[in-house]
């Protein structure tokens, strides 16, 4: 009998990751997406690594009738929720856009959580939630919550907030936070990885985008920081990893008895500066990497990363993969984009 798990946004960098995990571990993935952050190269890659046709329904999960027709079609196990505009100075120009789309998407999920009896949720929040740590660099689940910097951050922040109050007034529920540090790297098949539409906002694919000749250099925002060499300092999780922490918290809430609302860390518990990311790559890859130092970037916390006690005690995961391979896939797979 299939065990069917909704996967919104499951064509994204870190859903189809997901997708794959989840079927390798005896799930039936159904991906929600309708592509507008998302790349057609994704099916490929789904079809070679999982060697099948994955379920996939092109709709946009602000639209309810399209939602409605699909919790109708299946009888799920749960839900992992990715579908959310994710890029911080977009978001900055564009707070509206993000607002309506990662809030009314995530209201009309949890919306049909409660119609159609779904129990289980994992949503995908971010560290962002903390925003500039207080007097500490490495945070846990109870690090108290900050204001964030941006729209991005505020839709992660407030998603957490509609979470808990649903919570409250559907107990029966479980339902879990991840609070996740930076996705990093790529499938080790380079089949499937990280695919910006436009310019990349994040640090890595910049950096493989640069080595491939994309970009003339990388710009380091900022070399004046109070870290161990001036760089900012990042918690960077591989991609895989995290894909089998949303397995792994699917699995732990499905073995649960009674309703509950928890949020945990996913991270390596280990920071890494932008210089050291650089080094790294040129030290695994073997390319140099033209970069230049700029000005400091408005909103950047200065160094955080995860303290990843709870999810390997609640969860039973622990990161297994290094910086060093997340470079090395992320590398093999901005490579094989160069071939299409």
């Amino acid at each position: 009998m299939n065990k069917f798990v909704l996967v919104t946004g499951g064509a994204g960098y870190i859903g189809s990751h997901t997708v794959i995990a989840l079927q390798q571990q005896g799930y039936t993935p159904v991906i929600a997406d309708d592509f507008r952050n998302a790349n057609q190269i994704v099916l490929e890659g789904l079809r070679s690594i999982l060697g099948n046709e994955p379920l996939l329904h092109r709709i946009d999960i602000c639209e309810d009738q399209a939602l409605t027709r699909l919790f109708d079609q299946y009888q799920f196990e749960g839900v992992i929720h990715f579908a959310a505009y994710k890029a911080v100075g977009e978001s900055v120009e564009k707070p509206l856009d993000y607002y309506q789309n990662n809030l009314v998407g995530l209201i009309n999920v949890l919306r049909h959580l409660s119609t159609h009896h779904v129990k289980n949720f994992v949503f995908s929040s971010s560290c962002t939630v903390y925003g500039e740590p207080k007097g500490e660099k490495e945070v846990s689940e109870t690090t108290p919550k900050q204001l964030p910097e941006s729209p991005y951050g505020y839709t992660k922040w407030m998603g957490e907030q509609i979470i808990a109050d649903f919570h409250r007034s559907t107990p029966q529920h479980k339902l879990m936070n991840l609070r996740y540090f930076n996705p990093v790297g790529a499938h080790p098949s380079a089949r499937i990885g990280e695919f910006p539409i436009g310019k990349p906002n994040n640090l890595l694919p910049f950096v493989t985008q640069t080595a491939i000749g994309k970009y003339p250099h990388l710009t380091i925002f900022g070399a004046d920081y109070p870290t161990r060499d001036g760089s900012c300092i990042r918690d960077y999780i591989h991609v895989q990893d995290l894909a089998e922490a949303h397995v792994a918290a699917l699995n732990f809430l499905i073995n649960q008895e009674d309703g509950l609302l928890e949020a945990v860390n996913i991270g390596t518990g280990r920071g890494t500066s932008v210089l050291e990311i650089v080094a790294a790559f040129e030290r695994v890859t073997g390319h140099s990497l033209p970069y230049i130092i700029g000005p400091r970037r408005q909103g950047d916390v200065i160094e955080i990363y995860a303290n990843a006690t709870k999810g390997e005690q609640l969860l039973g995961w622990k990161s297994r993969l290094n910086i060093e391979d997340a470079l090395k896939d992320a590398w093999a797979w901005e490579q094989y984009l160069a071939t299409l």
